[in-house]
């Protein structure tokens, strides 16, 4: 076994890893998204977005992305990325449920 304890889901939210960082979508890239540059977010920056959508309302994730890319003012944001963020943020707000929280992000 090794040393090291398993994250969070709240700790892998608010670990940016060094983002969001903005890319030239490069030519294999360009095959599928298109010319000009794309952001890749920071985990926090999903959750941000998500946390403001109103009770009874829903937001997908391509919306999500249009926000990210308006935002960095690139071309579009990455699809990957912003959906495996936007199941972190997720999976953080079931933690702060059952830790007895009251406001969480709506997911």
């Amino acid at each position: 076994m090794s040393g090291k304890t398993k994250k969070t889901w709240k700790e892998k939210l608010l670990d940016s890893k060094e983002l969001p960082k903005v890319i030239e979508i490069d030519e294999k890239l360009s095959k599928r998204w298109g010319e000009g540059t794309c952001v890749i977010p920071a985990p926090i920056e999903v959750n941000e977005i998500m946390s403001k959508v109103p009770k009874g309302k829903l937001i997908t994730i391509n919306e999500i992305r249009k926000l990210l890319a308006q935002k960095h003012e690139t071309n579009i944001a990455c699809p990957i990325t912003t959906g495996i963020f936007a199941w972190i943020s997720a999976n953080a707000a079931e933690e702060d449920t059952k830790a007895g929280k009251e406001k969480i992000t709506p997911y």
